[in-house]
Formats: structure tokens, C-alpha cells, sequence
């Protein structure tokens, strides 16, 4: 008897050991994944409200102007477009994985398997530190002195981004204990101490 209520006891146990991270780990995944998708398609359906903030930064016509640091500005159009239409798809792309990612999360919910989620949130959460650290900040922020401009500048909104990325990617590589649910390999998983089964 006492074998048995010890395999309950492991049973009923699960949903509290192993159940709460991964669903943490999907709910913040899905709320990158849909902030994402919506930036993505904001920027695709209102296409020239964020054109003009990218040509504005590119160009650094609003910065202090300083000789020194004007040579790096990008005025042609093209160039600015382009650059553009790169960060748009990068965004869509990141969106997609994302959402891929929330998919194998939730689907992982039910087997337990949550390897593969894990690796596609950890490249999709990436994704958006790349997008918002590297390019926000080091490039669009220091490069382009984008943090001297008063009125195109993205920092604060890059910052929120990047908080709730790594959060999420913290949260996604935390260890999971996958085994709770495991029948334990050994005598005490028969019901008594020889190993012999209880009749």
C-alpha cells in the first residue's frame, strides 16, 4: 500500500513541479510573438509613419550636427528605404518564429517535451535583442547619435523591448524538472523494499 500512495503522491505532484514554468515560459513567448507580428504588420499597413523616423535617424538631421560625427549620416533615400524594408523583415521574420514557438510551447504543454519550443523561443527572443540592442541602441542610438534628437528617438521604447525580450528568454532557459512525471526506476517503484510486488 504504502508503494502506491507513493506513486500517487508523484502523480498529483506534476502539475505543481513541472507545470508552472512552461506555461510561464508560454505566456511570455506568445506576448513577444503577438507585439512582434503587430509591429510587423503596423509598419507594413502604415508604411510611412516609421519610414520617416528611419530616414530622420539615418540622416541625423536632428542630432547636435556635430561636424565630427556627420560624416556617418545616410541621405539618400535609397539607402534609407532599404534599410527600412531590412528592419521590416527582420521583424516579420522574428514575429514568425516566434509564433512557431508559441505553437510547440503550447503543444508541449500536453506531452511534456518542451526541447524543441525552447529553441525556437530562444532564437525568436534573440531576434529581438538583436533588433532592439544591436540595432537600436549600438547602431541607431550611438552610431547614428540618435539619443541627442528630441523628437526621432527610439531608445525608450527599445529599452521596454528589450526588458520584456530577456525576461522571456530567462524565463524560457530556466530548468524544468521533466522527469516528475517519470515512474522511478528501482524497487521502490514495485511496492516494497526486495523488489517482490504486492499481491
Amino acid at each position: 500500500m504504502a508503494g502506491g500512495e507513493g506513486s500517487a503522491g508523484n502523480g498529483s505532484g506534476r502539475p505543481l513541479s513541472s507545470g508552472a514554468l512552461p506555461v510561464a515560459a508560454t505566456a511570455l513567448t506568445g506576448t513577444v510573438a503577438v507585439y512582434m507580428a503587430l509591429v510587423a504588420f503596423g509598419n507594413i499597413t502604415d508604411f510611412d509613419t516609421n519610414r520617416e523616423f528611419v530616414r530622420h535617424v539615418l540622416a541625423m538631421d536632428t542630432t547636435f550636427r556635430d561636424p565630427d560625427l556627420m560624416w556617418r549620416a545616410i541621405e539618400s533615400p535609397a539607402l534609407q528605404d532599404a534599410a527600412y524594408v531590412a528592419i521590416i523583415a527582420w521583424e516579420t521574420l522574428t514575429a514568425l518564429v516566434l509564433l512557431l514557438a508559441t505553437w510547440l510551447w503550447v503543444a508541449s504543454l500536453r506531452d511534456g517535451g518542451h526541447e524543441r519550443a525552447r529553441r525556437a523561443a530562444t532564437l525568436g527572443l534573440t531576434m529581438v535583442l538583436l533588433l532592439f540592442g544591436l540595432g537600436f541602441f549600438a547602431i541607431g542610438g550611438e552610431w547614428f547619435a540618435m539619443w541627442q534628437s528630441s523628437d526621432w528617438n527610439g531608445l525608450d521604447a527599445a529599452a521596454r523591448n528589450v526588458v520584456l525580450a530577456g525576461l522571456a528568454l530567462v524565463v524560457v532557459n530556466l530548468p524544468s524538472r521533466r522527469g516528475d512525471g517519470r515512474r522511478p526506476a528501482g524497487p521502490a517503484s514495485t511496492g516494497t523494499a526486495d523488489g517482490e510486488r504486492v499481491p
